[in-house]
């Protein structure tokens, strides 16, 4: 089952978004990512889907976080999927393509342009997930980031 995350998933959701920042070498900080997603849930700042089994909020199998963003040049909304994690146990079931499809299905309903994503080079399992579900790789543009 996928949900949109309230405020009543905060806990759970928590425990995920944490082992998703280990995941890319940051120290785990439970308060920290419960901060976070609170803020973002309570303002209305994201949107995020938890993949549940079974409607149980015990067992989250994975989560997808997005971001509203603009195109000047389109003129239209755009997505950012700033993160996609699914538990090791669950990889490799279905549970990303399904969060996939819920982030797709989001774009579609607030007719945006699409949905925009990054993934580090060596991340190749995710890499082929996005590919295999139609994403395509940017060759036209660079990115550049300013750290402050």
């Amino acid at each position: 089952m996928i949900k949109q995350a309230t405020l009543n998933e905060l806990d759970k959701l928590a425990e995920l978004f944490d082992k998703y920042r280990v995941f890319y070498g940051k120290t785990a900080d439970i308060e920290g990512s419960r901060t976070f997603l609170r803020e973002r849930i309570k303002n209305e700042e994201s949107v995020i889907y938890l993949a549940m089994k079974d409607d149980e909020i015990d067992t989250l199998m994975g989560f997808v976080q997005l971001y509203p963003i603009f195109t000047s040049v389109g003129l239209k909304r755009q997505w950012l999927l700033n993160d996609l994690y699914v538990e090791p146990a669950y990889r490799r079931k279905g549970v990303g393509e399904k969060l996939l499809s819920k982030a797709e299905e989001l774009s579609l309903q607030t007719a945006s342009a699409g949905i925009l994503l990054e993934t580090a080079h060596d991340n190749t399992g995710a890499q082929q997930l996005y590919e295999k579900y139609g994403y395509n790789k940017d060759k036209d543009h660079f990115f550049y980031f300013l750290s402050t």
